[in-house]
């Protein structure tokens, strides 16, 4: 049975012209899920690189655009630098980064801490390194009412995952996010999470990956899934990350942060099933439960 994650002949044959020399698929180093299309390159001189197949032109877009405007921005080795792309096969070939997420490597506490520290100061860089000018500044100042005008499709999907005071607690939250004051602009990672921040042990240092939904926004945007996920249970990784991204949340933000979490937490109770992932049915879960006693996220 052909394997649909393997790279095409063509799209080999593309690979290996760009990178001067044959080149072998090896294992698929990104998450589980059935639909990735990431694949480790070998060449014979050993090194490696990454092809990485975009399912929309719209992410593929987003990346190329984040890995030549904003990503050199976080130094050598620091992300996946930019070798070539081909917008005929929504293709790109990436260099290597060290490491791996803290929690495939069982780190102890004070690595994953200096992890989150280092992750935070990164993603200020990058947060800095758009170029917030006419189109992308209205973009960035748009996101949140984006994010609102999302609450109507999104509760009539999750009718049947949602009780009537969930229902009208997300509503209502969502309603929050129209009326703030402007809030801190940036271009964002858009996908910060554990499973895109690695840690290289040999060089104690960690990197981003997975710039696919980057994009012009307000910073918290960026905090959303830590704040709902390994956050929730490690105040020490939360306190680390903003030491290193040089400040925390100002109250605006903290109020953004509880409408933009209960918009993730319906979108993850209707992904956990539809994706079979109950790791992130359970995060939606927890977090309306949080946010329903009153729990800042």
């Amino acid at each position: 049975m052909t394997d649909p994650t393997l790279p095409s002949p063509a799209l080999l044959a593309w690979a290996a012209k760009e990178l001067g020399g044959e080149v072998s698929a090896a294992e698929d180093p990104s998450h589980p899920r059935a639909n990735s299309r990431v694949r480790a390159l070998g060449r014979r001189d050993g090194v490696r690189f990454y092809l990485k197949v975009s399912p929309k032109p719209a992410l593929y877009e987003r990346e190329t655009f984040a890995l030549r405007h904003a990503v050199p921005a976080l130094g050598a080795g620091r992300a996946p630098q930019l070798r070539a792309s081909s917008a005929e096969h929504l293709a790109l070939l990436l260099t290597a980064v060290s490491g791996a997420p803290p929690t495939m490597l069982t780190a102890t506490p004070a690595e994953e801490r200096r992890a989150h520290r280092q992750g935070g100061a990164l993603l200020a860089l990058l947060h800095a390194a758009g170029d917030l000018w006419g189109p992308r500044r209205i973009e960035a100042e748009q996101a949140l009412q984006a994010a609102a005008d999302s609450a109507d499709k999104l509760l009539r999907q999750a009718d049947d995952v949602l009780t009537p005071t969930e229902h009208k607690l997300v509503r209502f939250l969502a309603d929050q996010l129209r009326g703030l004051p402007p809030l801190p602009l940036a271009f964002i990672h858009g996908d910060a999470r554990p499973r895109n921040l690695l840690w290289s042990r040999q060089l104690g240092q960690a990197a981003w990956i997975g710039f696919e939904r980057s994009r012009f926004a307000t910073a918290v945007q960026d905090f959303v899934v830590m704040s709902c996920g390994i956050w929730a249970d490690r105040p020490d990784l939360r306190a680390a990350w903003f030491q290193g991204y040089g400040r925390d949340l100002v109250p605006e933000e903290q109020h953004a942060l509880k409408g933009l979490a209960a918009l993730d937490a319906v979108r993850c109770l209707m992904r956990g099933p539809a994706h079979d992932d109950p790791a992130a049915a359970a995060r939606g879960r927890r977090t309306l439960d949080r946010l329903t006693t009153g729990v800042l996220v």
